[in-house]
């Protein structure tokens, strides 16, 4: 079993493509091929299921490929713990982002690394908080600022928390709740949500309150752009929840309640996997982003 045969399986089951793959690995697609077919003579199972326009990963396949981004992940960071020796020279760090940041600017941060270490490559991946948790375990993501959920808190990430901020009630001005300032929950039984979609952890907040308030929320519209949700509030296609940081900046004509019974709150925190030892890049970028984005006391 070599190297490059993992390194060609593990780009096959992300391209699910034998030219994109070989494209990716900078290699001819006959080679890419068969290499993996030579991996499946070795392993004597089916890594890859083959159709005229798409490729599939089996069982066996996703098991080693599961097992090869570790190992090279383990490679990766020890030839960036060499290169450390000379100083942060190369390498790559992968940044995880859930969709709203508030007023995290993980821009800055990006760019002040850049600016420190320019030869360094950066790729930034926006999902949900659990998909960028789960992406952390399997070393797809050497960082990540998420939201935790109980799902995420129990299971083997280093968590260090950023911002913790209020969630409040966005409603259109002529909405019938728009003068009070203040909305409980249970108000807002029998109306229509813009809301997150399904995994992010701003809708499943969402979720969780309508539920201890007695009733089912009504899903109208989706969205994962704070900015999209407001107009659509703005222009009366319903009500949402949102961080406070993202209701109160400027854009659409909306009104601002206080969430009450209950109140909710998210946070924005950043994570690695806590016991994986991280090339000096992804090291230096998490001190940085702490450094940075974090608390301003700490």
């Amino acid at each position: 079993m070599e190297l490059r045969q993992l390194r060609y399986l593990v780009a096959l089951a992300e391209e699910r493509n034998f030219t994109r793959a070989a494209a990716r690995e900078h290699v001819a697609q006959p080679a890419l091929s068969q290499q993996i077919r030579r991996l499946e003579d070795e392993v004597g199972l089916a890594l890859a299921q083959r159709t005229t326009r798409s490729v599939s990963i089996t069982e066996a396949g996703e098991m080693l490929v599961t097992r090869a981004r570790l190992i090279l992940a383990e490679l990766d960071s020890a030839r960036s713990e060499l290169d450390g020796l000379r100083g942060i020279q190369r390498g790559h760090v992968a940044v995880g982002a859930m969709h709203t940041m508030g007023p995290i600017d993980i821009t800055m941060a990006l760019a002040t690394f850049h600016q420190r270490h320019p030869e360094v490559e950066l790729s930034v991946r926006e999902q949900s908080s659990e998909e960028l948790a789960e992406m952390l375990r399997y070393d797809e993501l050497d960082l990540a600022f998420l939201s935790v959920t109980e799902r995420i808190e129990s299971r083997g990430l280093e968590l260090r928390q950023l911002i913790d901020e209020e969630l409040v009630v966005v409603l259109s001005p002529d909405h019938r709740l728009a003068a009070t300032g203040h909305v409980e929950m249970r108000e807002l039984a029998g109306e229509e949500f813009i809301s997150y979609h399904e995994g992010a952890r701003l809708r499943e907040l969402l979720l969780a309150a309508a539920r201890q308030a007695g009733f089912e929320p009504k899903i109208k519209l989706e969205s994962n752009e704070s900015r999209r949700i407001r107009r659509l509030v703005s222009r009366g296609m319903g009500v949402a929840i949102l961080p406070r940081s993202d209701a109160e900046i400027p854009g659409a004509e909306i009104t601002v309640a206080t969430l009450s019974r209950p109140a909710l709150r998210r946070d924005i925190t950043l994570a690695w996997r806590a016991d994986r030892r991280h090339p000096p890049a992804a090291r230096a970028f998490i001190e940085l982003a702490w450094e940075t984005l974090g608390p301003s006391d700490c």
